[in-house]
């Protein structure tokens, strides 16, 4: 009597094996959800702290001498000052004397305001006076106007997260901290001197007529050309020794 041999079915697999398996699933998805969502890449400070134009105050503080005479460096920094408002300025000019100056404050806000219109100020002047907080210090007289100005649209100096997160998974997620970036936009917003150069180029300058024509002039002689640098190199030894 013959008999069929038997054909049995593959055992489903142990539950460690399971277990294992979905583990691996799992974290095969945290992994690409953690890819998807981390913003290491995308988290850039241009885009958390951008740079806007805005109608924003431009001031300037001035430290008279006794009897309110103005150094030349101070005549300098008025001067600009009158420079960027006819630029940008809109409105009219603020000088602030410290209240409670004496004699020296007064003297030294005529002098600043003289000083505005021998450099050409065409506006409206306002006179005011300001609180001095501390009498130790040193109190200016402040220049100011409203007018196109280059910023920061958010602000510098806050941490709105711990940058440790213990009590928190809010660090794992491999990103720069809120405050990066910020004072380095700043910093490039106040030395750019154009505010408009942040939102478009500016126009090219003319052509130089005669490189131009030198260069064809070389092309048509068969002559590169492009400019023959010459670079003279100095021997090592021969620095210091006095020859």
């Amino acid at each position: 009597m013959s008999t069929t041999p038997e054909h049995k079915l593959p055992r489903a697999p142990g539950p460690r094996i399971v277990g294992f398996a979905m583990a691996a699933l799992l974290l095969a998805g945290c992994q690409r959800d953690n890819f998807m969502n981390n913003t290491a890449v995308l988290d850039d400070y241009h885009d958390r702290h951008p740079i806007v134009l805005a109608d924003a105050p431009t001031a300037l503080d001035v430290f008279p001498h006794k009897g309110g005479v103005l150094d030349a460096n101070t005549r300098a920094d008025i001067r600009a000052f009158v420079q960027r408002y006819g630029q940008y300025g809109v409105g009219k000019i603020v000088i602030l004397a410290p209240a409670g100056g004496g004699p020296d404050a007064r003297a030294g806000a005529a002098a600043v305001r003289r000083a505005l219109a021998s450099d050409g100020l065409r506006g409206t002047v306002s006179l005011g006076s300001y609180r001095v907080a501390d009498l130790t210090l040193a109190a200016p007289i402040k220049l100011g106007f409203r007018g196109l100005k280059a910023e920061v649209a958010s602000r510098c100096g806050e941490w709105p997260t711990d940058l440790a997160s213990g009590a928190s998974l809010t660090g794992w997620t491999n990103t720069t901290y809120w405050n990066y970036g910020c004072a380095t936009q700043s910093m490039l917003a106040a030395q750019v001197e154009d505010p408009r150069d942040f939102v478009r180029a500016q126009a090219n300058g003319p052509a130089d007529i005669e490189m131009q024509l030198r260069a064809i002039d070389q092309v048509r002689q068969g002559n590169d050309p492009g400019t023959n640098w010459k670079t003279q190199n100095t021997d090592i030894l021969s620095i210091g020794s006095g020859s």
